[in-house]
């Protein structure tokens, strides 16, 4: 009988399904844990909403109720339903990254939920019923440095002799117009460089996707800046250690796992100051943050990254070590676990 539900709702694998699924992979040493809705990488089979309601009958054996842990709109209704509408024993937790302020709907899901866990003192600011601030971590162990990284990169078959990448949806608020610009103007005083747009365009940004390939084209450098798609998420590791520098340039993002699964590979980053990266970059140890909306200067924080094979090679070691440290998967589940014990322990006689 699980003790933990946790849903994942969107076929998609976004970066909400990979900082779920960091944290399922730890969960399931200490947790009876059904996975509702779509598989996600290294976690277990996933069950239908019908399934875990039905589980969800009877409280768990020695606990009061079970828990329902959401990340998103329509799982959080689900949750809702299942509890208030069903009578089911659980109890919602639900992680809120957003640094803004919802809109009226999600506000009024939010506003229902049991216990809030926010990934950022920001964050935490935008939401009601907040029980801790656990900032999202990484797998340290799936993501981790390559023993020799140009041979890495060789075998990415992607050309030239180091790699940079951005990675995420092509869409202007990922800022990948900014990349591209930033590349255009590094490139040329790099000749080994291959860049990389690792991402899928959705219907409503082809158009958008095109003006970047064409302006790529017209640049005559379609051979050295790569638009690859998405990457399967087994592969990712792969890639991503075999990278020299990861640029993520995006206009808002409300935490932004990429430079965090890239330090824990070894890569150090160039980020736009927003999410999470000015605390990821630690003074500059790890990654340069550069303003927004601004590729001259994300251009000069990567030339200075890679142009210096010492610099490069300390931010390379600061990474990993501030990812181990600092922001593993391991510290985020234990943040979590803390919460759902203190909604045990109100439930239990006398408390």
């Amino acid at each position: 009988m699980p003790d933990l539900f946790v849903t994942n709702f969107n076929r998609n694998f976004t970066g909400v399904s990979a900082t779920a699924a960091n944290v399922i992979r730890q969960q399931v040493a200490t947790h009876d844990l059904a996975l509702v809705g779509h598989a996600l990488p290294g976690c277990p089979a996933p069950i239908s909403a019908r399934a875990a309601r039905a589980l969800s009958r009877t409280p768990p054996p020695g606990k009061p109720f079970a828990i329902w842990h959401v990340r998103r709109n329509p799982e959080m209704q689900t949750a809702i339903w299942a509890r208030d509408v069903l009578r089911l024993p659980i109890r919602i937790v639900f992680t809120s990254a957003a640094i803004r302020r919802h809109s009226a709907f999600p506000r009024w899901l939010i506003s229902r939920m049991d216990a809030v866990v926010a990934t950022s003192d920001a964050a935490a600011s935008f939401v009601p019923h907040v029980r801790a601030v656990v900032p999202h971590g990484v797998d340290t162990d799936r993501f981790t440095p390559a023993p020799d990284r140009p041979a890495a990169w060789a075998a990415q078959g992607y050309g030239g002799s180091f790699g940079i990448a951005t990675i995420g949806r092509v869409r202007p608020e990922k800022g990948t117009d900014l990349f591209v610009e930033a590349m255009l103007r590094l490139l040329p005083d790099m000749p080994g460089a291959v860049a990389l747009v690792v991402g899928r365009a959705t219907k409503e940004h082809q158009k958008f996707a095109l003006t970047l390939k064409d302006k790529v084209q017209r640049a005559g450098m379609i051979d050295r800046i790569r638009f690859i798609d998405e990457v399967p998420p087994d592969r990712l590791p792969d890639l991503m250690r075999a990278l020299s520098l990861v640029v993520q340039l995006p206009r808002y993002e409300g935490y932004g796992m990429v430079p965090l699964e890239a330090m824990a590979s070894g890569v150090p980053f160039v980020g736009s100051d927003t999410g999470f990266f000015r605390e990821f970059s630690a003074q500059g140890r790890a990654g340069r943050v550069v303003p927004l909306e601004n590729a001259g200067l994300g251009a000069e924080a990567a030339r200075a990254l890679l142009a210096d094979e010492d610099v490069h090679g300390a931010a390379a070691l600061a990474a990993r070590e501030i990812a181990v440290e600092s922001f593993s998967a391991a510290r985020e589940a234990a943040g979590i676990e803390a919460v759902y014990q203190q909604l045990w322990s109100q439930a239990a006689p006398g408390a």
